[in-house]
């Protein structure tokens, strides 16, 4: 047998994937599944975005190998959205770089930057991309926890000055996935000049950025001074502009880090599908009154859910952003224990918090991504398998 390498050993196939062939078989067996588990955006980009999609690839010219920049269209697009929603001023030509999605430019920006022995500080809990990224490279993870107590943001001081000299990355992502946590300009101030001190470059994931309620604005690290020097922000269209499925994402920031990221990626790709891209610049520079009306039906969603818990006698914060709620278990459950039963005798799957790091014990995450007469079913047969074990 041809043995895999030995990096191999960090990746295992994905829990929604295993997840998915799990439910795939349920409903194989006539069983109606209510997916609350993955974020994946169920209503799709305003029509403009469609159209744009269509009419560049009807053109006979647009079917090509494109350049690994993107056209320029986009990265002004990407600029004018930052200077427009952050009141960020970034540099087309040598602060912007487009992905293919943001999950990608984060494990090969990690590939880029990261040597065997080097410390990657991730959150716990945390995207999974993290850490497995950072084994991946031979780095040794270090992970800093996220507790309610300090409203799910990390301690730079709890890290230990070693640890830190050693370390070459550090994630940060908010609004948070999973917990849904928010994150204030003081605390990115905080954070780069931690980065400044160690040598550290500052990896920001802003992928619930436009996905806000109650008046709420999600900042950009990039607005803090001199996070330009440290620091690069990851964002992407698929939570902002429902194109999950797109793939269309985008690294900003640090001039030497994005060429580095760039250089690999010339290596690994061939660059986008042009249509795509240019419907990519129509959503970020056309009309986004559209964006208020879908956060508010996630905001309905999200008190659907608050309430049904809440009913419960589950303690539980109701989110100023992002697509996803973070509950506790009730009392004498693990997560995976919850998750379990809510799957197999509910018909209704969540997301164990240990999926995202060992902090996550005690809690699920509920993705809002499922249209409101399924999420009120949902949390009835939660009701219900509750009563069942109470009783």
């Amino acid at each position: 047998m041809i043995t895999s390498a030995q990096r191999m050993e960090y990746l295992s196939p994905h829990f929604f994937a295993s997840l998915g062939t799990k439910i795939a078989a349920m409903q194989a067996d006539h069983r109606d599944v209510i997916r609350l588990d993955e974020g994946s955006p169920d209503m799709p980009p305003t029509p403009a975005i469609i159209k744009a999609l269509a009419r560049s690839a009807a053109a006979q010219d647009r079917h090509g190998y494109q350049p690994h920049r993107g056209p320029q269209a986009l990265r002004k697009a990407w600029a004018e959205m930052y200077g427009r929603v952050f009141r960020v001023d970034l540099d087309p030509e040598s602060e912007i770089f487009p992905l293919m999605g943001s999950k990608e430019g984060i494990f090969h920006l990690t590939m880029a930057f990261v040597n065997p022995g080097d410390v990657v500080l991730v959150p716990d809990p945390g995207y999974v991309t993290y850490p497995r990224a950072a084994l991946f490279c031979g780095g040794e993870p270090y992970t800093m926890p996220l507790l309610p107590e300090r409203s799910y943001l990390p301690d730079f001081h709890a890290v230990p000055p070693d640890v830190a000299r050693r370390a070459k990355l550090l994630w940060l992502n908010y609004p948070n996935n999973p917990t849904a946590a928010v994150a204030t300009l003081d605390f990115f101030a905080e954070a780069v000049n931690f980065a400044r001190e160690y040598d550290i470059l500052l990896c920001h994931d802003a992928a619930y950025a436009q996905v806000t309620f109650d008046g709420y604005r999600a900042p950009s690290l990039l607005e803090i001074p001199g996070a330009m020097d440290v620091a690069v922000e990851f964002n992407t269209l698929s939570k902002s502009h429902n194109m999950a499925g797109w793939r269309v994402g985008a690294v900003l920031g640090n001039p030497q880090a994005v060429r580095t990221l760039y250089t690999l990626k010339t290596n690994v790709d061939s660059g986008h599908f042009l249509p795509i891209m240019e419907a990519a610049a129509e959503a970020m520079t056309g009309d986004q009154s559209w964006l208020k009306e879908r956060n508010d039906v996630y905001r309905q969603r999200r008190d659907l859910v608050i309430q049904a818990l809440r009913n419960l006698g589950l303690k539980v914060a109701s989110p100023r952003a992002s697509l996803y709620v973070w509950c506790p278990v009730p009392d004498g459950w693990t997560s995976a224990e919850f998750t379990t039963a809510a799957l197999e005798q509910a018909s209704v799957s969540l997301t164990p918090g240990t999926f995202f790091g060992k902090n996550g014990e005690g809690y699920v995450r509920i993705s809002l991504t499922a249209p409101a007469k399924r999420i009120s079913e949902a949390m009835h047969r939660l009701t219900v398998l509750q009563q069942m074990e109470v009783g």
